[in-house]
């Protein structure tokens, strides 16, 4: 029996939500809206220190592969706690059928913390972009395996315009090839198939070396371990990207510090 590709089943709904949303807002609302907004926070900046391996601390109530993770989710006190923690950055996942997110997430994380924050969802069309900004993303999510060269490049053009940064990420080597030829500053290397869901934490040993050093790269998935994390820094990765081993930790803040060595 042929495995179910969780991701197409992703975008499928995802699409439907995009078509709901422009008939609240419409695109060219969005282009006005934005405007208006104060600038968005520096979030390559946040994560790119000399020496040390920064941290992107995730906010996820559930995901595909394990339904609902965290059952007392309050996104405001998760975000506290990152903050008196000391990361870097955070990221709020907004896809709201497969990961119980919204968007509103944001503005409410943004008002309890000073760090920058990454919408973390399934981007595939430009009126997203825009949406991202005027909910208050400093960052977006652009998966290299959802869109061509064409979209990475137009996408992350509205970003910079907006004043936002792009995290590119990528799985495998055709993904890597695909967008090492961009000027594309900030790579990500997802350690989970996003069509299977499976983790396997050579995804990085394996892309990493690929990739020219002065780019700035964060790694997600299966870090669980502050072995982990000690083998990525050696490696010379600038950030990681964390969300279930604290979404599951009953003390967040000890979880953090244990991974961390902080």
């Amino acid at each position: 029996m042929a495995k179910k590709d969780v991701l197409k089943e992703i975008v499928l709904k995802k699409r439907e939500r995009i078509a709901l949303s422009k008939q609240q807002i419409s695109e060219e609302e969005l282009k006005t809206k934005v405007l208006s907004l104060s600038p968005a926070r520096p979030f390559v900046e946040a994560i790119s220190k000399p020496r040390q391996i920064s941290l992107i601390a995730e906010i996820k109530k559930a995901s595909p592969s394990r339904g609902v993770i965290r059952e007392n989710f309050n996104h405001q006190e998760i975000a506290k706690i990152y903050q008196d923690t000391g990361v870097q950055a955070i990221s709020v996942l907004t896809e709201e059928d497969f990961f119980l997110g919204n968007l509103q997430f944001i503005n409410d994380v943004k008002a309890v913390t000073t760090v920058p924050v990454l919408r973390k969802d399934f981007i595939v069309e430009p009126y997203q972009v825009y949406e991202s900004r005027y909910f208050g993303a400093d960052a977006i999510l652009l998966i290299a395996d959802l869109l061509t060269k064409d979209q990475i490049s137009e996408f992350m053009r509205i970003a910079t315009e907006l004043g936002m940064d792009s995290l590119v990420e990528v799985h495998g080597e055709k993904e890597l090839k695909k967008v090492l030829g961009m000027k594309i500053p900030l790579i990500g290397i997802n350690n989970r198939d996003l069509r299977t869901l499976e983790v396997d934490f050579k995804t990085t040993e394996k892309l990493y070396t690929l990739v020219p050093r002065d780019k700035t790269v964060v790694v997600e998935s299966g870090i669980k371990s502050y072995q982990d994390v000690l083998f990525l820094k050696i490696l010379g990765v600038n950030a990681i990207l964390v969300g279930e081993a604290f979404m599951d930790a009953q003390d967040i803040a000890n979880k953090i510090q244990d991974l961390m060595g902080w």
